[in-house]
């Protein structure tokens, strides 16, 4: 079987101040981009690892109390920067994703979750406590569990690295998302509750789905912690999450980052 193909893909952006995402970085307003990734499996087709924003969650912050969460975390998307837009511009139809696998239910990683896909949550009881908007946590304005909470599936049940495995160290657990060794979810704790990240051996590397582990790469390289401000929204305040995996082929990072 060939390898999967990884496609770093971003649907709007929100702004917030860059101090509190990255210790040392100056007070001042900076884009973030809600990133996701298209996943070209050889089997399953177009799989989609979050979805970024969407429609709406746009739509929700226009009435209470999604307008609070705008004005905590102002958001900008484009009607042609949505994962339903890109995805047609590359020829893929919205009924083409059968698979979307969720990191967490913040609304830059699943405001467009009502594709027709099933998902693959880490978490999907936690669904019916994210119908709300602006809370501290960040979940997504306007996510019924009556819509796509039917379509979560349970999550892929995490097991001791198998042999012959690629090096997945730190990780002592992960779980094989399709069963055949094509993508891995790690946990990464710290951030939300439940939250993956994806490992996905392609032809050259392993590329490294982070989810919102950092704002960016330089901060999880060279290990720029958030603020203390922005640590008292997170789930686990007190423990952090892995490092990047130490592989014996080249690591390719390839990371989503997004709101708190």
């Amino acid at each position: 079987m060939s390898a999967v193909r990884v496609i770093p893909l971003q649907a709007g952006d929100c702004l917030n101040l860059a101090a509190l995402t990255e210790r040392g970085a100056p007070w001042r307003l900076q884009a973030y981009p809600a990133g996701f990734s298209l996943l070209l499996h050889p089997v399953h087709g177009p799989v989609l690892f979050d979805t970024g924003y969407g429609e709406s969650v746009v739509r929700a912050m226009r009435r209470w109390p999604g307008v609070l969460y705008g004005l905590v975390t102002p958001v900008r998307l484009h009607p042609q920067a949505t994962a339903r837009a890109q995805l047609a511009v590359m020829g893929f139809a919205p009924q083409d994703v059968r698979h979307i696998i969720v990191s967490h239910l913040h609304a830059d990683h699943v405001g467009a979750a009502r594709l027709s896909a099933r998902h693959v949550s880490s978490g999907p009881r936690r669904l019916r406590n994210a119908a709300g908007a602006a809370r501290p946590e960040g979940r997504a304005p306007g996510l019924s569990a009556r819509g796509p909470a039917r379509r979560f599936r349970g999550p892929c049940p995490l097991v001791a690295v198998p042999g012959g495995a690629p090096d997945l160290a730190p990780f002592a657990q992960v779980a094989d998302v399709f069963g055949d060794s094509s993508v891995w979810a790690v946990p990464l704790p710290g951030h939300a509750p439940g939250m993956v990240g994806l490992l996905v051996p392609e032809a050259q590397g392993l590329s490294v789905l982070a989810a919102d582990a950092a704002w960016s790469v330089r901060a999880a390289r060279e290990a720029r912690p958030p603020h203390p401000l922005a640590r008292a929204a997170f789930s686990t305040r007190r423990r952090r999450p892995p490092a990047a995996p130490s592989c014996a082929r080249s690591c390719r990072p390839v990371p989503t980052p997004g709101s708190m």
